[in-house]
């Protein structure tokens, strides 16, 4: 693709905001850790109760704390955009922004109201849905301006830049404003907490003794342009110069165990970046510290760079600011383009023994070195999986954009209001325990797909990917745990009931039923979702970042659904799922 400038940024994280919010440190440095013991978690019962949070003098205050936390940040990029680029406002302007939870806070409000009989008040229902804490974007950059709404769990935010440079590669917008965010909520605590991913003490990524991660908060937008556009010629932060998703179409909560699938979604950004395995000097990894994720992840850099990964290093910043899910990818983006403009090579926490089989360098002091190019890998629930390459420089040789393709529409389906489990046993690969525990989501989901495919046939598996677009989410699943979690406390909720409050969740379904390995992620959670899956999913096939998309219209609209839309003043989304197949021309 063509490289894109990085011209602007803002950002919170547990180390502070602005620059200092991903400043990696001097050589010679060791890595600073925020993690700490959180008095929140702790009084809702965790019995690990351990967090990183953005500290309280650096947000305004608000009712809801993710759109405190997305409003700092974005606060901070109007301000670097009026010194970078002083007739900012007069570029066509897309936003696209990855959350995990997006308005957690005030939804666990709105819960603990209706559970004691109360109603929901308009201004918390509107902020408790999945694209509430967006409100304040559109009071800083115009209602008008495009935006999509990305539920792609833990490697959100890294899709929605890739997303945001596939429509500055087509011309659709001159600048786009992407990144992510997420708060720190007892909710999603207790939920990792219940997987047993979490660790009493410090993350220790990709050391055999590692036992877990810790949950942070923050957000990041960067302000991206195609360097064409009359700016200096190296812009403030850096270069995107490639892209890659995919999909494990393995397991819904753990990582395929050999990382083909993120391996696959780097090999996709190197390509797109023009560049060797050799060229990268410097790898920014998912490395959640838990003993799965680590493990494949392990394997996926040795599968991309062979006998070369002994000079790659290495540097997992969740161990400095926990794991802040959706705001994660752009974060430790930042991080990493600090990292290249400063000639460092970043250290990681921990000690002992290394991960079976792994590597690549790990250092425990920053050391002074003048990498060129980093890989930025993330992935998330659902088996799903995304990849940059940055640069703080433009290649000599740039790689040209990629051609355009024409979108057809090959399949347009029924509305499917009730799960059909004989179709799915006929037309799926799952077994009948893994039938049996879809949630009616992925349920519906997975019965609208499986009607395409009796009518299509099978779908081409390494290019087909899937787009979940949803204005109800996941609210069903997400009261539905949080009952159990008042009933139960933290320490008796069942585990899995936790993977249904993930909207990415029934695009993942759907890839591991159908064996689907291309990007799969979902989009929306507010009244806009099945229009924004839409047009993500014709821009990735349009790029060649897939073959086949299959857009999923996907609601499950129960109890809750209906009170806080009808509390928000939002018409009710339609029940059920509707697939549409988008292809390229032949």
């Amino acid at each position: 693709m063509m490289p894109i400038a990085v011209v602007a940024a803002g950002a919170v994280s547990p180390l502070g905001s602005g620059e200092q919010a991903t400043r990696v440190g001097a050589p010679g440095a060791a890595p600073v850790s925020t993690i700490c013991d959180d008095a929140e978690l702790a009084r809702a019962g965790l019995r690990r109760p351990r967090g990183a949070r953005v500290p309280a003098e650096l947000l305004r205050a608000a009712s809801d704390r993710s759109q405190a936390i997305l409003e700092a940040a974005a606060r901070q990029l109007v301000a670097e955009l009026d010194a970078e680029l002083p007739r900012w406002r007069e570029r066509r302007l897309a936003l696209a922004v990855g959350t995990s939870a997006g308005g957690m806070p005030s939804l666990e409000r709105a819960l603990a109201q209706r559970a004691h009989g109360g109603d929901v008040e308009r201004d918390l229902a509107r902020a408790a849905l999945y694209d509430g804490p967006l409100a304040v974007l559109a009071a800083l950059f115009g209602p008008e301006a495009r935006s999509v709404n990305v539920l792609g769990a833990c490697m959100a935010s890294t899709f929605a830049i890739g997303l945001g440079c596939r429509w500055l590669n087509a011309g659709s917008a001159e600048l786009v404003i992407a990144g992510g965010y997420d708060a720190l909520s007892a909710l999603l605590a207790t939920g990792f907490e219940a997987l047993g991913a979490t660790t009493s003490a410090l993350p220790q990524p990709f050391r055999a003794a590692r036992d877990g991660m810790v949950l942070g908060e923050g957000a990041a937008l960067l302000a991206l342009v195609r360097p064409d556009e009359g700016l200096h010629a190296t812009p403030k932060y850096g270069f995107v110069l490639g892209f890659g998703a995919t999909s494990d179409a393995t397991h819904v909560t753990a990582p395929d165990p050999e990382g083909r699938g993120l391996a696959r979604a780097a090999q996709r950004a190197l390509d797109d970046a023009a560049l060797a395995p050799s060229a990268i000097e410097l790898v920014s990894a998912h490395a959640t510290s838990t003993r799965h994720n680590d493990a494949s992840e392990t394997r996926a850099l040795a599968s991309v760079f062979g006998a070369g990964l002994g000079s790659v290093v290495v540097h997992p910043f969740k161990g400095s600011i926990g794991h802040t899910l959706g705001a994660a990818g752009a974060l430790e983006s930042l991080a990493a383009l600090d990292a290249l403009r400063n000639g460092v090579l970043p250290a990681a926490h921990g000690a002992g023994a290394l991960e079976p089989g792994f590597g690549a360098r790990l250092l425990s002091e920053n050391e002074a070195g003048a990498a060129r190019h980093c890989l930025k890998l993330s992935a998330a629930f659902g088996g799903s999986n995304a990849a940059l390459v940055l640069g703080a420089a433009a290649p000599p040789v740039n790689a040209a954009p990629r051609p355009r393709r024409r979108v057809v529409r090959r399949y347009d389906g029924p509305l499917v209001t009730s799960p059909d489990l004989e179709l799915i046993a006929r037309r799926t690969r799952l077994d009948e325990v893994r039938r049996a525990r879809l949630e009616r989501a992925s349920a519906l989901a997975i019965t609208a797909v499986a009607l395409a495919v009796e009518q299509l046939g099978p779908l081409p598996c390494e290019t087909t990917g899937v787009v979940v677009g949803t204005a109800a989410a996941s609210l069903e699943a997400d009261e539905l745990f949080d009952v159990r979690r008042r009933e139960r406390h933290a320490a008796g909720v069942e585990p899995r009931r936790f993977p249904g409050t993930s909207p990415n969740l029934p695009a993942g379904a759907c890839s591991i039923a159908f064996d689907l390995r291309g990007p799969s992620l979902a989009i929306g959670g507010g009244p806009e979702g099945a229009g924004e899956a839409l047009a993500v999913a014709e821009e990735l096939v349009a790029a060649g970042d897939a073959d086949v998309i299959v857009v999923v219209s996907c609601n499950d609209v129960g109890p809750t659904t209906r009170a806080l839309f009808r509390a928000a003043g939002y018409a009710l989304p339609t029940d059920g799922a509707r697939v549409l197949v988008l292809g390229a021309e032949a």
